[in-house]
């Protein structure tokens, strides 16, 4: 197989968790949050947002959560195994999440990926300012950094792979070469050109052989 680029979304895709719900666990507001989450996972609320509301019932925690969140986030089954797999026949793996660095760089550590890009929690003084710092990681901003990680790899587009499972993942799965629905909503099962009920992620290593 040519050189190749497989971009992961993070929640609910590389790991078993909503980070944010998580998170939210903390302040009492869990299921406020995932309300929002599911929402817009489902594609009925702008992602932008949603993030921000459900960001701002974060305010006041310490930054202490954070770590505290990255030690309960779970593997999604399979995932060390495909990761393994993609890099041993040559191909790159990115994530880009919706969620927050300050998880996705940890585990991007530990999962051996080469790319990684997420939103900025807001920390000031210790504590969570209930904001985003920087930009807003959306759907063109997850499609662009598939495009973005291609082109700096060399990799032509026509070898590039999406994997999602919200409707924040359909541009970028749709500008791949091949978009890979993976424990996904009806909204994203329906759009994308393979879908993998099984919530175990060895369940794609068949794709690169």
């Amino acid at each position: 197989m040519n050189r190749f680029l497989v971009v992961f979304d993070v929640d609910s895709t590389l790991i078993q968790d909503e980070v944010i719900e998580l998170l939210a666990e903390q302040a009492g507001k869990r299921a406020e949050v995932a309300a929002i989450t599911e929402a817009a996972m489902r594609g009925e609320l702008d992602f932008a947002e949603s993030l921000k509301a459900r960001v701002d019932t974060l305010s006041g925690l310490p930054e202490s959560v954070i770590r505290a969140t990255f030690e309960r986030i779970r593997l999604t089954p399979g995932v060390v195994a495909l990761i393994d797999h993609i890099h041993a026949v040559g191909g790159l793996v990115g994530a880009v999440s919706g969620g927050f660095s300050q998880i996705l760089e940890p585990l991007a550590e530990r999962l051996g990926l080469d790319f990684h890009l997420a939103n900025q929690l807001g920390v000031l003084d210790g504590r969570l300012t209930g904001q985003v710092d920087g930009p807003i990681i959306d759907k063109a901003a997850k499609a662009a950094a598939l495009v973005r990680w291609a082109a700096v790899s060399g990799i032509a587009p026509s070898n590039t792979i999406a994997v999602g499972d919200g409707a924040n993942d359909l541009q970028m799965m749709s500008t791949a070469a091949l978009g890979v629905a993976f424990n996904a909503k009806p909204i994203v099962r329906d759009q994308a050109k393979l879908v993998v009920e099984l919530a175990d992620l060895s369940e794609l290593i068949p794709l690169f052989r």
